[in-house]
Order: C-alpha cells, then sequence, then structure tokens
C-alpha cells in the first residue's frame, strides 16, 4: 500500500495521462472512422479504395510501428508537434480501421429500402448516409465501438515508451525509487480497471438507452 499512497501524486499523473490520451485519441478515432466509413459504402470508387486501403494498412500495421512513423517520420517532413500529440494521432489513425469497421457493419444493418426511400425524395448520398443511414445504424453499434475504446485505453500504454506521460510509464519511475515491481504494477493495473470500468459503464448506459432492443 505504501507504493500507492507515497506515490499518489505520480500515479495521479499517469492516469490522467492515460484518460486525455483515451479521450483525445478517441475523439480523433470516432471523427476519422465514421468519415471513412462513409468513404467505404460511397458510390465514388476513389473514396471508396481510398477508404479500403486506410483500413487494410492501419488494421495490419503494428501499433508500436505507427508511434515510430508518427514520433520518429513526421518530423523529417518538418512536423514538429509535443509528443502527446504525435501518439494521439497515432492511436487515434489505428483505433479509427476498428471503428470504421464497426459503423460501415451497423450501416449494413439498415434496411436498403430506407437509403432507396431517401434518394427518391431527392437526398443526396451525403445527406441519406447523415441523416437517415447513420442515425439508425448507430444504434447497433454502441457496444462494438464501445469495446474499441476501450482496447484504446490499453493501447495508450505504449506512449509511455515514447516519452507520453501515463499510467504504465510510471513504474520506471517508481522502479528508481526503490519501490517493489510487483506491487507498482498492481496499482498501474488497478488504474487501467477504473478507467475501462468506467467505459464499459457509459457504454452500457448508452446501449441501454439508445441501442437496439434484444
Amino acid at each position: 500500500m505504501d507504493v500507492l499512497t507515497d506515490n499518489l501524486s505520480l500515479y495521479g499523473q499517469g492516469l490522467w495521462g492515460t484518460v486525455q490520451l483515451t479521450l483525445l485519441a478517441g475523439a480523433l478515432s470516432l471523427a476519422l472512422g465514421v468519415l471513412i466509413a462513409g468513404f467505404r459504402v460511397s458510390p465514388v470508387k476513389a473514396l471508396r479504395a481510398f477508404g479500403t486501403g486506410w483500413v487494410t494498412v492501419l488494421r495490419n500495421t503494428p501499433l508500436t510501428l505507427l508511434f515510430f512513423a508518427a514520433l520518429l517520420g513526421l518530423p523529417r517532413f518538418g512536423v514538429v508537434l509535443p509528443f502527446t500529440v504525435f501518439a494521439v494521432l497515432a492511436l487515434g489513425a489505428y483505433t479509427s480501421a476498428f471503428i470504421c469497421e464497426a459503423v460501415r457493419a451497423g450501416i449494413n444493418t439498415v434496411p436498403t429500402g430506407q437509403g432507396e426511400a431517401a434518394r427518391s425524395l431527392g437526398m443526396s448520398f451525403r445527406q441519406t448516409l447523415s441523416l437517415v443511414v447513420l442515425p439508425q445504424a448507430a444504434r447497433s453499434v454502441i457496444s462494438p465501438i464501445g469495446s474499441t475504446l476501450i482496447a484504446l485505453a490499453k493501447n495508450s500504454a505504449i506512449a509511455g515508451s515514447f516519452s507520453v506521460t501515463e499510467l504504465l510509464g510510471t513504474y520506471k519511475p517508481l522502479g528508481e525509487r526503490g519501490f517493489s515491481v510487483i506491487w507498482s504494477f498492481v496499482w498501474i493495473a488497478v488504474g487501467y480497471l477504473i478507467v475501462t470500468l468506467a467505459l464499459a459503464g457509459i457504454f452500457g448506459l448508452l446501449e441501454r438507452r439508445f441501442g437496439v432492443p434484444r
């Protein structure tokens, strides 16, 4: 217990760093994921090809490699940003591929007649997707999106290896201070459990309120 009480501020900083990464990267991944899902079902061939390429590349690329590409590759092109921003970009882009596929699966559950009816009223593809299809699809994708964001919270641990303040990275200064490695990791695990259970609770409430009745 001493490892927690004696280093409460350190754990607090790490926990807050993990929460920030999860919220920022989660927001980015949701925005990108919905956009790329729209590309995947677009009648424009070039957009479909871009969406397919985005998902294929990111889903099959190790997240650590994306971190290296963001933190070491982008500065070579003159893009110099704080490490935290690079971490958010890497996490958000990676997770967006999984969000995209969840949203696309939800779009496929919407009866085709809904889109045909909207088009018969003179609505464009963008209007049909944003006003008719996505609101219905959203009800069926709450649970998979929640699971994806929970995975994002755990994936954020990789950022600690790139000088970004987050929960897992607290084990290094704790080890330097002579605290037990086992108990350090126990309290780190508790911190991740708090974050993931909070996300699970939020999406559980959303699913009960807005999800498709079972």
